[in-house]
């Protein structure tokens, strides 16, 4: 399967609407929860969680540094990797694991359980709520007697533009 390329805008991950007024959401609410929770919203924190809403795609922690350190704000792996920390521990940022990478948290409810929708073409990341998939987790834990501490969704596949792509390149061969 070859790596299929298109925009990468960050106004359309899957579908269009209005990226600058998410990340500009996701910073207001940042700060606003910070200032509640008695939490530092630094600098270096505030800057990683903008690269990562910079586009709809996980960032790892090294490509991150890279960019802190072109910046100015430090190039030892601890700086990348306590922001990042700190902003999944907030509820700003989540860790895609299939990636190992971080992706920003565009929900405005910090107790959300969201499916990732990976496209393996061009690697963009759709965060998708799924209050149903939640309650069926939360009632097949209850009648196990389980208490859910964390749960990541992470759906691998194809947007419509990398799909409709690779259609055409099997119909070519």
């Amino acid at each position: 399967m070859s790596q299929h390329t298109h925009p990468k805008s960050p106004q359309d991950p899957f579908h269009a609407h209005d990226h600058a007024h998410c990340a500009e959401s996701v910073l207001r609410r940042a700060e606003d929860q910070a200032q509640e929770e008695g939490v530092r919203l630094t600098p270096v924190r505030r800057r990683v969680l903008e690269i990562l809403l910079e586009s709809h795609r996980a960032m790892g922690a090294y490509e991150v540094l890279e960019r802190l350190a072109a910046e100015g704000f430090g190039k030892q792996p601890p700086v990348a990797y306590r922001a990042l920390d700190f902003l999944v521990e907030q509820g700003l940022a989540h860790r895609v694991r299939r990636l190992n990478a971080y992706a920003a948290c565009l929900s405005n409810q910090r107790d959300h359980a969201p499916a990732f929708l990976i496209c393996r073409g061009c690697e963009q990341v759709a965060e998708a709520e799924t209050p149903e998939l939640r309650a069926a987790m939360l009632a097949l834990a209850a009648a196990h007697d389980f208490t859910i501490e964390r749960s990541t969704v992470e759906i691998l596949g194809l947007c419509g533009r990398c799909a409709a792509a690779d259609a055409a390149e099997k119909a070519k061969a």
